[in-house]
């Protein structure tokens, strides 16, 4: 009983000597917010990326179209010799045209995942060039936290930062003036 007492005093002190130097803490730590995917739409390396995918988009579904018809093709010409076939030769013809449908299927689930990926890759840069001018902001203004703009409920001017028009500054991004 007297142990735990001990331990309970023990944890008081340590709370009322460190609240003050929290506080003090909490009172010095410099915040900023920007929005840093509004960035990247201003950039021209995205409307660059963004032709490229639209380029291989294209492709993708041509050569998905040239498979669709083909299997098109197929299943017209099942239909019209439907009731000339063997039940054999009509179970394998079904079979085929199942087998490619599912191919087909999956080429499309697979060309959706290559341009997601390709996506993801062409931005890279795009975004790592971004992040470097936020952080580059921030050790200019002495920031210790950044915070996405929006995830800001309220924000109190007088101690949180805007460095969305810096940020853009560094970025090569035309600022108009009424913004600034």
């Amino acid at each position: 009983m007297k142990r735990t007492l001990t331990t309970v005093l023990g944890l008081l002190v340590v709370a009322l000597l460190l609240g003050p130097i929290q506080q003090a803490n909490a009172q010095t730590l410099r915040i900023g917010y920007t929005e840093a995917e509004g960035f990247i739409q201003y950039l021209p390396e995205t409307q660059q990326v963004q032709q490229t995918l639209q380029r291989e988009a294209q492709q993708t579904q041509a050569q998905l179209e040239a498979q669709l018809a083909t299997l098109q093709e197929k299943f017209d010409r099942y239909q019209q010799q439907q009731a000339l076939l063997s039940e054999e030769t009509r179970l394998q013809r079904e079979a085929e045209i199942t087998q490619l449908q599912q191919e087909l299927q999956q080429a499309d689930a697979r060309s959706q995942q290559q341009l997601a990926a390709r996506e993801a890759e062409l931005l890279e840069p795009i975004l790592n060039r971004v992040q470097q001018a936020i952080d580059d902001v921030a050790r200019e203004k002495g920031l210790d936290i950044v915070l996405r703009a929006p995830m800001l409920l309220y924000v109190d001017e007088s101690k949180i930062v805007n460095i969305s028009l810096d940020v853009a500054r560094k970025l090569g991004i035309e600022v108009p003036e009424e913004l600034e």
